[in-house]
């Protein structure tokens, strides 16, 4: 992959931080857009935005920065997630759904963009159902999924591709000591996954970088499950396995 400019919205925690430092490390001139800056920050070829992408001025601010500066860009990563404590119907519709689209149709309307790949990051609750997740961040994830095809075939002309990467639970920096200190519960991940181990956010983020590459140029509007093969299993078959009936 040649190096190019990549836009990166929630660049600052789980695998939004692992993809900066992933594109950094390649050598790409690598902007984010985050609601706040990392405490620490020494990459030369990283330039950080502070900005809250529900935030309509805020954004096409940062954005008109950001293509002034560095110019046009090859990419554009989605990673962000609510995290507020507000009302979590109308806080995941805008952040994942809202906030998403605005920050494309700036892109494509306000500064002619074309020739470019966006991915975003979903979840394989866009399909299946996790009790302990909102009903909101159900609706949120499969809207995104819905919103990738939509606009593979609406941005396709202008040379634009777009996909998504549907990931299931993942160790991160802020959940991976949680994980290995509970060894019943990692264990149990070890026997339910077919690949006996739990992905990690640069697993994710590699696959982010595939579809965003000149490798997946032929690829568009779809989206790539990163579970190790978990949901293909029935879950009769599952409670089997794990319990060895």
């Amino acid at each position: 992959m040649t190096n190019e400019h990549v836009l990166i919205v929630g660049g600052t925690k789980g695998a939004g931080r692992a993809a900066v430092r992933l594109y950094q490390s390649a050598g790409h001139k690598v902007s984010v857009i985050a609601r706040r800056r990392p405490a620490t920050s020494d990459q030369s070829n990283v330039r950080y935005w502070t900005a809250d992408i529900l935030d309509a001025e805020a954004i096409c601010r940062a954005l008109k920065e950001i293509w002034q500066e560095a110019g046009s860009l090859g990419s554009v990563l989605f990673f962000q997630r609510f995290r507020g404590q507000t009302d979590d119907w109308t806080g995941e519709i805008e952040t994942s759904l809202t906030a998403t689209k605005r920050i494309i149709d700036l892109l494509v309307n306000e500064f002619d963009w074309r020739n470019g790949s966006i991915v975003i990051v979903s979840s394989i609750n866009a399909k299946y159902i996790s009790k302990h997740l909102p009903l909101s961040y159900h609706i949120g994830k499969a809207g995104l999924n819905q919103m990738v095809r939509y606009y593979a075939v609406a941005l396709g002309p202008r040379g634009i591709r777009i996909n998504s990467v549907s990931p299931g639970t993942f160790l991160k920096e802020e959940s991976k000591e949680f994980f290995l200190k509970n060894k019943e519960l990692h264990n149990l991940y070890l026997k339910m996954i077919p690949l006996g181990r739990m992905c990690t956010a640069e697993e994710v983020v590699q696959t982010v970088e595939f579809l965003g590459s000149h490798k997946a140029g032929f690829v568009t509007g779809q989206d790539i499950v990163v579970d190790g093969g978990l949901t293909l299993m029935f879950q009769e078959a599952l409670v089997r396995e794990v319990t060895g009936a």
